[in-house]
């Protein structure tokens, strides 16, 4: 295929954006250097959608990935207001190279297409490295369409370990919830679940415990703070409720922080009671029904 015929249906992922009146220029249309930006900031929210932390996960593979040539190629312009869905593709992996294929779309009118030329190399010496195995295997697994983490549950001697070192992240070190209140004796009676990436990093977590008869208990629920918003938490969410409806729960209750109670209110969650602190932190009680 010529990519300057690529449309919107060969593409899985998109990256919306609204044109804003320092992006244009005096011809009221978008600067040309702007849509380099725009593609670079796709490519940022296309390793989100991978699940992948971009920082702590190429440091884990030791290597990076650079920019070797990006090549635009213009079709119309877009002007101040416009909302544009950037399209972002991996079409090919090599040794060491990465290949996507972006194009810019106004609705189904085709903007600008776009090509961005990777390679993966020692951040030290920026030498090439061959693509890891399983960098290689995340890319093409998303790009055909395979879930890019998956959820598990266990008890605390299986999962704690990578449970815990989120938790920390998001409660203790993020939130600033004191050490010793993240810790308590439920985590070693508790289901535990997590979400683990095509790294195997975990990327999301939370535990069920009784909250009383037929009464499940959720909480402890962190996402990694750069991809809260795809559907991790959810997905954790869901497994546990799952367990509970299975041992017999007809009713699921969490302490939500009032920061994250439209999130809960999406998944089915009603307001029980009235609100409260706990850690320092604005909470309230929300429930759910099982049955």
């Amino acid at each position: 295929m010529n990519e300057t015929e690529l449309k919107r249906s060969d593409f899985r992922f998109f990256h919306r954006l609204r044109v804003r009146w320092a992006e244009i220029d005096a011809q009221k249309i978008v600067f040309n250097a702007h849509y380099l930006m725009y593609f670079d900031t796709a490519i940022s929210d296309y390793w989100r959608a991978l699940a992948l932390p971009y920082d702590e996960s190429m440091r884990a593979l030791e290597g990076d990935v650079y920019v070797k040539k990006a090549t635009i190629e213009f079709h119309a312009s877009a002007r101040v207001d416009d909302v544009l869905d950037i399209g972002m593709r991996c079409r090919r992996i090599g040794n060491s190279s990465i290949v996507f294929n972006g194009a810019l779309f106004r609705g189904d009118e085709k903007l600008v297409d776009c090509e961005l030329v990777y390679v993966f190399a020692d951040p030290a010496t920026q030498t090439s490295r061959p693509v890891p195995p399983a960098f290689r295997a995340m890319l093409e697994g998303y790009e055909s369409g395979a879930p890019t983490y998956a959820v598990v549950t266990g008890d605390w001697q299986q999962l704690g370990r990578e449970a815990g070192a989120l938790r920390r992240a998001v409660f203790v070190k993020e939130q600033r919830i004191p050490e010793e209140l993240e810790w308590d004796e439920f985590d070693a009676t508790a289901l535990h679940a997590v979400a683990r990436n095509g790294l195997g990093r975990v990327v999301g977590t939370a535990r069920l415990v009784a909250g009383g008869p037929k009464l499940g208990r959720i909480g402890r629920m962190a996402v990694h703070r750069v991809l809260r918003g795809g559907g991790i938490g959810a997905d954790v969410l869901r497994a546990l409720e799952d367990a509970a409806r299975a041992r017999g729960d007809t009713e699921t209750m969490l302490h939500a922080q009032r920061s994250a109670e439209s999130f809960y209110r999406r998944a089915g969650y009603a307001p029980h009671g009235e609100p409260f602190d706990e850690a320092g932190i604005a909470h309230i009680e929300m429930r759910k029904s099982l049955v």
